[in-house]
């Protein structure tokens, strides 16, 4: 059984914030899935907020005007004074990032550049080109192995081991082993990413299946706003006659799925300029939101593509351009570099020459664990940051350019709320005897699945629970398609208990590892559609075209979703008003 004093789950900008801003004193282990480079923090792209003030037309910006902006875009279910303190400190965020080398691009005059982003005021989204998680994520990695944090890569943690409200130790599944290891520790920072991985149309990576939510939630830890799923407007969407001219050209890294790729196409891709066209070549943005245009927030530039898909305004009844030709390609190869070649590898397409085909797909997780500003849950000992908790800065949609400032600011909050923990809690977990009975579970599961001769595909399984939650809990929602999803989830429920693997190999087998994880999805999947269903109004990015109105006097709280032996069960909480007064959001 390995010991440590804190015990931080999943390697992205979250976790290694939290491992950087633990104490010194305390020992640290940083548990992830994948290498922390492979994280999914580097697959953003277009930037971090911060009220710099850099840009020439963002002079007068303010950390209360990004605080206003942040809690106006979600659609005033923000927790007013959560978003003030994220806001407030994202300038700190920024230049401790800038002094650790963070290769940030540049304004002639040398300092850090900033763009335009939707819903904000000002431009005040600083980047590195259109790979700005990419180097965050690196910079924090050198700054972890030169500080000597302890890393266990490519382990799984399966199980939080939880005694009278109190963590005692985690399990951990050793993908390129595969052993089973159980985790004394006396406290743990979770920062497990989001959930994409539920929905068939996703920008997240294959990793982000949700299972540290789901297991977390089912060792004591209530779960927030589930129901609001933010669904990104712009994700490459590659067509069969694309995919024929792309093979023509030689590419070797061509996806030829029938399918969209749905690979993320920047919001900074709108921030330096670029259209939104349907197939009469209009710019349709004017007719939803006049004054921002393609700059709207991402919920309503989303519902915007999928209505005029809808009424027959895209191609091939399926998606709309985004053009960047008339930004010239030099302002292409300079600031959109990895947009150019995400389009020539995938979609055998120039965006220098020829408009990008996209279409809306799920991006973000704005619930999440139940955490306060300090990210300490309801069970002591446990932590969470990042997209895997909900301190409930984003409400019910959230800005571009915020996720990664949330997972800076927090996970150094949840570092330092943790480490104050450790110097008055218990010497030691006290927890050997649970944590090793929960790991002889563990194996005892994975042996009776591994003898089962017949059953479910844990795979097929998958792609049902996809298709189902992108089917009923998808862009637009109605009470008789949420019931319908809650029961064929139930179907699959049932289905799981008969499941089994193919491979008899206990390394790197993924079967095991989505067979794991896939109980805490259909847990995430429940809890989306009862919230999605109960919630009965319209507020950012849960559209309810039974009740397309927001309804502040019976709906300005957070639904907030306890594990029981009897199911889940639904309460609600006030939305935390500070100094900004809701009122009707326009663009």
């Amino acid at each position: 059984m390995l010991s440590y004093d804190l015990v931080v789950v999943g390697g992205g900008l979250a976790g290694l914030s939290a491992a950087l801003a633990a104490d010194p004193g305390f020992k640290v282990g940083v548990v992830s899935k994948v290498h922390p480079l492979r994280s999914h923090s580097v697959a953003a792209q277009g930037g971090i907020n911060a009220a710099l003030g850099n840009h020439p037309d963002g002079a007068d910006d303010t950390w209360e005007k990004h605080a206003f902006d942040t809690i106006k875009g979600s659609d005033y279910l923000a927790d007013q004074e959560a978003a003030e303190l994220l806001c407030r400190r994202a300038a700190a965020a920024i230049y401790e990032l800038d002094h650790w080398g963070a290769p940030f691009s540049r304004f002639a005059a040398g300092t850090i550049a900033q763009r335009p982003f939707g819903g904000a005021g000002f431009p005040r989204t600083c980047y590195a080109a259109d790979r700005t998680g990419q180097v965050l994520l690196h910079t924090l990695y050198e700054q972890a192995v030169r500080r000597g944090v302890a890393f266990h890569d490519e382990w799984l943690v399966t199980d939080v081991v939880v005694r009278d409200g109190r963590l005692l130790g985690l399990v951990a599944y050793d993908l390129a082993g595969g052993g089973i290891i159980p985790l004394r520790t006396r406290a743990a920072v979770f920062a497990t990413g989001g959930y994409g991985r539920v929905f068939l149309k996703s920008t997240n990576a294959y990793i982000n299946l949700g299972g540290g939510i789901g297991m977390a939630y089912r060792a004591g830890v209530p779960l927030k706003d589930m129901e609001f799923v933010q669904f990104h407007p712009t994700s490459l969407y590659v067509t069969n006659s694309l995919i024929t001219c792309a093979a023509l050209t030689g590419l070797s890294q061509l996806n030829t799925s029938p399918y969209s790729t749905n690979i993320l196409m920047t919001e900074g891709a709108r921030g330096e300029g670029g259209y939104l066209a349907n197939a009469a070549g209009r710019r349709f943005m004017e007719d939803y939101a006049p004054r921002t245009m393609e700059l709207a927030p991402r919920d309503i530039v989303a519902r915007s593509i999928q209505t005029e898909v809808d009424k027959g305004n895209g191609f091939e009844g399926q998606y709309v351009h985004l053009d960047l030709r008339h930004l010239g390609r030099e302002k292409i190869l300079k600031r959109l570099p990895g947009i150019r070649e995400i389009c020539l590898h995938f979609a055998g397409l120039d965006p220098v020459d020829r408009p990008i085909p996209i279409q809306p797909a799920q991006h973000y997780s704005m619930g999440g664990l139940d955490v306060d500003a300090s990210c300490a849950s309801r069970v002591e000992g446990f932590y969470a940051a990042g997209e895997c908790a909900c301190v409930s800065v984003h409400g019910a949609n959230r800005l571009g350019g915020n996720s990664l400032l949330e997972a800076v600011v927090f996970g150094r909050i949840a570092g330092e709320s943790a480490s104050a923990y450790l110097r008055g809690g218990p010497a030691a977990s006290g927890g050997d005897r649970e944590t090793a009975e929960a790991a002889r579970a563990l194996n005892a599961r994975m042996q009776a699945v591994r003898a089962r001769d017949r059953g479910e595909n844990v795979f097929q399984l998958l792609n049902r629970l996809k298709r189902l939650m992108s089917d009923t809990a998808g862009i637009f929602r109605d009470a008789p398609t949420l019931g319908r999803g809650l029961e064929e989830l139930a179907e699959l429920r049932e289905a799981y208990r008969r499941v089994y693997i193919f491979g008899s190999c206990g390394r790197y087998c993924q079967e095991m590892v989505v067979l794991v994880e896939f109980e805490h999805m259909l847990d995430v999947a429940e809890i989306i559609l009862l919230g999605a269903l109960e919630r009965r109004e319209t507020r950012g990015s849960h559209f309810r075209a039974d009740f397309p109105k927001r309804d502040d006097a019976a709906w300005l709280k957070h639904t907030i979703v306890t594990r029981t032996d009897k199911g889940p069960r639904i309460e609600y909480r006030d939305v935390r008003i500070g100094r900004y007064a809701p009122q009707e959001r326009s663009y």
